[in-house]
């Protein structure tokens, strides 16, 4: 599960995106998720609604292209995915089952009995028990969520109370829309840290936020702390897998076990990762230190970055695109 996490990985590459100034890439993100956000959801697939449809898909090929020019391997970024699928599938059901305008795609009667919810933990449990086995995990959870829902509509033994679940052509157009929109979001955050390294990182954030040093706010060190914190995600995952593996080596199953033998799992394993981290921190200061890193100290750097214009082209996209999105909001 934790391999998932990509948060804060850094891909070394040469591509155009790599290179890129860390500002306006920091920049863009924000112009991008602005836009995202701006675009109206549509309520169905007729008139100017189309549109939204139309530019979100736009969006996410645009973010295609961006993967596949900068080299960065598309397996890498759905397994970062992976970790949201339970939020969207949960998201994905709240719109199908709630919006009830459109045209009626499916009408079918929940049987609310004994047998039909014994079945409905069947499959749950079978689920549970069975998923460690299977390779395509994401999959096996979209199948097991559908047993769920089958089994009350095709049990009706001596049932104690009847639903009727219908299904309608707006529902399921707003649920694939929000699908789309945070499968956007968290794909531009990803290209954003696995082009940029922290340290360029830290430069970015720290020159966007300097207007703030007029209102005496340690924007330097704000800075710092965000790209240590995105930079030891990464690391304090790697050391998390290893002393998991470690434990399970001894005889320890994090998987198949009791809910108190979890609670107890849980807590030897957030003695050594407090300990890691606390080691890697102490080292971390030693090291900043040893290299003249003073807090709240003017310091230099090594590489100093210029504008080109490939960054303001860049700018200038992200402008295009924050300004297309408004007016689409505008006209529908």
């Amino acid at each position: 599960m934790l391999d998932n996490i990509t948060i804060g990985q850094y891909i070394p590459g040469n591509s155009w995106l790599h290179k890129l100034d860390p500002r306006i890439k920091i920049v863009v993100l924000i112009l991008g998720i602005v836009a995202t956000f701006i675009i109206p959801i549509p309520t169905n697939l007729e008139g100017k609604n189309i549109i939204s449809v139309i530019a979100m898909l736009t969006l996410l090929a645009l973010l295609l292209i961006c993967i596949i020019t900068a080299k960065i391997p598309l397996r890498k970024v759905l397994r970062g995915l992976r970790g949201l699928t339970f939020l969207l599938i949960f998201m994905s059901i709240i719109q199908i089952f709630t919006i009830k305008t459109g045209t009626e795609l499916f009408n079918r009667v929940l049987n609310w009995s004994f047998f039909s919810i014994l079945a409905m933990v069947g499959v749950l449990f079978l689920y549970l028990f069975t998923k460690k086995y299977i390779k395509f995990k994401t999959i096996y959870l979209l199948m097991a969520v559908t047993g769920i829902f089958i089994c009350p509509m095709f049990i009706d033994y001596m049932s104690f109370a009847k639903m009727d679940m219908i299904v309608y052509s707006d529902g399921l157009i707003r649920a694939g829309f929000l699908f789309v929109r945070v499968l956007t979001v968290v794909i531009m955050t990803s290209i954003l840290t696995f082009t940029t390294t922290t340290t360029d990182l830290n430069f970015g954030i720290e020159t966007l936020l300097k207007p703030l040093r007029y209102i005496k706010i340690p924007v330097d060190t704000i800075a710092m702390l965000l790209s240590l914190t995105l930079r030891f995600i990464p690391t304090l995952i790697g050391e998390t897998n290893k002393i998991m593996k470690a434990q399970a080596s001894r005889g320890v199953d994090f998987k198949e076990s009791k809910l108190k033998d979890k609670v107890i799992q849980i807590i030897s394993l957030l003695i050594p990762i407090l300990v890691v981290s606390i080691n890697q921190a102490e080292d971390l200061a030693q090291a900043m230190e040893v290299r003249g890193y003073i807090i709240s100290e003017k310091r230099t750097r090594i590489d100093d970055f210029k504008l080109g214009v490939k960054d303001f082209i860049g700018l200038f996209v992200g402008l295009l695109i924050l300004g297309a999105c408004i007016y689409l909001a505008v006209i529908i």
